[in-house]
């Protein structure tokens, strides 16, 4: 009998990502997996197709009931419960941050005997993760950003409305397009932006939005950033993207106090890391992240205004190309899960280890 993976219907609102494409579900079968999907009424790619692929359909939230042999796998955060955890996991957990629930979370699996491969920290022998969402969220993020920009110019309220899917990127550009037209007329120019962490795959996304846009656009990375912040030159933009993920306390890039000076011309901060929970965040500004249904805070009223972007799952504005670019990257590391101790799933799993002793 083949390694059995169970893919799990997301339930975060909007969610229309998955892990696992059709495609890569077919190659799994091939390679002798037994796939198990759960229907889904807000996944992007269709139930059919995957069995079609030669899946085994089931209903969602199924997986409870699922063999204990079943590794689970998903994308976004298990529905809100203190019910023990008896299988293997596969997600992004958010919880090894100290991010606020994390004992609740972990402990789950303590009790229950699971176990967790935190998405996020499957990583190569060099420590590099092996896949991410890093590019399309540094894209996604840079749109909103820009579109929240717009909504300034404009007069907007609220400054940026619901966000919905769009079908590819060509079609968020479009739009996007036509809205900056529209507010740099009216702001007389356009905005500058500046992405630090632009070497990364989220900031070489975020980077790419603007660039698509014609926008003038700064870009730093770890050279420029080693000073130490806070950071002047954040202020001289009108919009500046996070895409920096760090695992220690750093010097943040602002703080309230240097957005209390005069002369800032900054409006828009998007925090595409967002993870605003532990005490590593670079942006100290804010302790909610915002969402599809409101996707800006305002922090400071007046001229400018400052307003906060802060969305933990932005991919799913362009759920079909991130979710394909994501489902090839961890094919192959899924092909190993037949050694969930070794390699890839075993450095995970020492971190597990790790993070829940003493629970």
């Amino acid at each position: 009998m083949g390694t059995s993976l169970w893919l799990r219907a997301e339930t975060k609102p909007h969610e229309r990502r998955t892990a696992l494409t059709p495609k890569g579900a077919a190659a799994l079968v091939n390679a002798g997996f037994e796939v198990t999907v759960e229907r889904s009424g807000q996944s992007s790619f269709d139930a059919q197709d995957y069995a079609d692929a030669g899946c085994v359909l089931a209903e969602s939230g199924a997986w409870v009931q699922a063999p204990d042999d079943a590794i689970v796998m998903g994308l976004k955060e298990l529905p809100d419960s203190t019910e023990p955890l008896r299988h293997r996991h596969i997600y992004f957990a958010h919880a090894y941050k100290e991010q606020a629930g994390w004992r609740d979370v972990l402990g789950r699996f303590v009790r229950g005997g699971g176990q967790l491969f935190d998405i996020e920290f499957l990583v190569d022998e060099n420590g590099r993760r092996v896949a991410a969402f890093g590019y399309w969220a540094g894209f996604a993020g840079a749109a909103v950003a820009v579109k929240t920009w717009c909504g300034q110019q404009l007069g907007r309220d609220p400054v940026v409305p619901p966000l919905e899917d769009y079908a590819n990127r060509d079609a968020l550009v479009a739009e996007l397009a036509s809205e900056l037209n529209e507010a740099s007329a009216a702001a007389g120019r356009a905005p500058t932006v500046i992405v630090i962490g632009a070497l990364g795959r989220s900031g070489s996304g975020a980077a790419d939005l603007a660039k698509a846009l014609d926008l003038n656009v700064t870009e730093w990375d770890m050279a420029e950033t080693a000073p130490g912040g806070p950071f002047r030159e954040v202020l001289d933009h009108d919009i500046f993207i996070n895409c920096v993920l760090v695992f220690s306390s750093i010097p943040p890039f602002v703080t309230p106090e240097t957005i209390a000076q005069p002369g800032r011309r900054l409006s828009v901060v998007c925090d595409v890391s967002c993870d605003p929970f532990g005490d590593y965040n670079p942006i100290p500004l804010y302790t909610e992240c915002t969402t599809f249904e409101v996707p800006a805070s305002r922090l400071v009223d007046g001229a400018p205004p400052l307003d906060l972007v802060a969305i933990d799952h932005l991919p799913s504005m362009l759920p079909r190309e991130s979710s394909e670019d994501f489902s090839n990257l961890l094919l192959p590391t899924l092909l190993q899960l037949g050694e969930p101790e070794a390699g890839v799933w075993g450095r995970a799993l020492d971190v597990f280890k790790d993070k829940t002793k003493g629970l």
